[in-house]
């Protein structure tokens, strides 16, 4: 079984693909590996091991992965261009930070690199926020993982631990549309925990040799598709 290890571990996705890693029964997995500025939340009934290398000094982290050999990574690593302090800050950590370290798991033997982006992701786009997507995108694709997943979820519904007021109003909208009915609210903004399933599914078909494609994008319906309607704990 190969080893797992997740970049954004505290975030909204992250947090989710920690923990469908930890709790799934049987897990294709041996261990999990977490680099992160601080803990994750812990888990009960966790079925998998968890390592975790806390360290605010993200310059520490390429050497880190190095060292622990992962065959699959999972990357939910990103922030806001509020919290980062302004967008050339929020490139750095979104961009170059997870360009850094998918060139570090490459080198230390990675296999499968799955990588949460977003609806709408285009390194051409005259808008900052798709664009930089699409430049994460078009950069860890040039790295030349046996498999490169991109999971591009439209909103991201789920309880954040740092309230944001638009997207706030629009989650509860996207809940209020999929209590009539399920299509209203997947056909654009999905669960949080469903796009970790659906990255970890995709992880292990690659795992398996069911993924032919060096690049898989998955688009909303593939999400549900995976993270839902297939999903099997």
């Amino acid at each position: 079984m190969a080893k797992a290890l997740v970049l954004g571990s505290t975030g909204l996705v992250g947090s989710f693909i920690l923990s469908t890693l930890r709790t799934s029964s049987p897990s294709q997995f041996s261990g999990i590996e977490v680099i992160a500025r601080r803990s994750p939340p812990e888990a009960k009934d966790a079925a998998v091991p968890v390592n975790e290398f806390v360290e605010k000094d993200t310059t520490k982290w390429a050497a880190h992965i190095s060292s622990t050999a992962p065959e699959v990574i999972f990357s939910g690593l990103a922030t806001t261009r509020a919290a980062a302090g302004g967008f050339e800050k929020q490139y750095k950590i979104e961009h170059d930070l997870n360009v850094e370290l998918a060139k570090a798991a490459k080198q230390a033997g990675a296999k499968t690199y799955v990588i949460i982006s977003s609806t709408g992701a285009n390194s051409h786009s005259m808008f900052g926020y798709p664009k930089m997507k699409g430049e994460i995108e078009e950069h860890i694709k040039e790295i030349g993982f046996d498999h490169t997943i991109i999971v591009r979820p439209g909103l991201l519904v789920g309880q954040r631990e740092e309230p944001r007021l638009v997207e706030g109003v629009l989650r509860g909208f996207a809940n209020v549309l999929g209590k009539v009915h399920s299509s209203l609210k997947d056909s654009w903004a999905q669960d949080a925990d469903v796009i970790a399933k659906a990255s970890v599914s995709a992880a292990i078909k690659a795992q398996k040799g069911e993924v032919k494609e060096k690049v898989w994008i998955l688009g909303q319906s593939d999400i549900v598709r995976l993270g839902s309607k297939e999903w099997k704990a």
